[in-house]
């Protein structure tokens, strides 16, 4: 997925999600519960990265305010199962915009109005691991963060 145009159905995008997770967690016989429905919600509510207690103040706005250790394991569950996205140089986490079934993703930041879309890029991924390997290192777990600007921040600021 790239960023989102203007005109974007982002209710459309949400619910697609939602349905999305309800198959996947189906097929592998994990429980998508009512509170991490809700957290995975509040997380899609737009394509900027949220941090927990953003979530937290979210899921108040249409119920009883849940704990911030409930909000943290169920993201946890939900990067388990590659739902969401923790973007390690923020501390934040973003809906998963497509199943790539486990395999990283690289996840483009936009520092103007903090978007986040992400690419498939597996010969990366391979790239850097055979890199690391040749050092004697094997990798158990990858992020790639491209911190910049959208088409629509760089064009504001030219």
């Amino acid at each position: 997925m790239t960023f989102p145009p203007s005109e974007h159905d982002h209710a459309h995008c949400t619910d697609e999600l939602l349905q999305r997770a309800e198959k996947l967690c189906a097929r592998r016989g994990a429980r998508l519960t009512g509170q991490r429905r809700d957290v995975l919600a509040s997380v899609a509510r737009s394509h900027a990265a949220v941090g927990a207690y953003e979530v937290i103040e979210r899921m108040a706005d249409h119920g009883p305010r849940p704990a911030p250790i409930t909000v943290y394991r169920a993201l946890d569950f939900l990067v388990a199962h590659g739902l969401v996205h923790k973007i390690e140089s923020r501390n934040a986490y973003v809906a998963c915009s497509h199943a790539h079934e486990g395999s990283p993703a690289a996840l483009l930041l936009c520092d103007g109005c903090g978007a986040v879309a992400e690419f498939d890029a597996p010969d990366a991924f391979t790239s850097l691991s055979r890199r690391a390997a040749g050092h004697g290192f094997k990798a158990e777990h990858m992020v790639l963060e491209l911190s910049g600007k959208c088409d629509h921040c760089a064009g504001q600021a030219a």
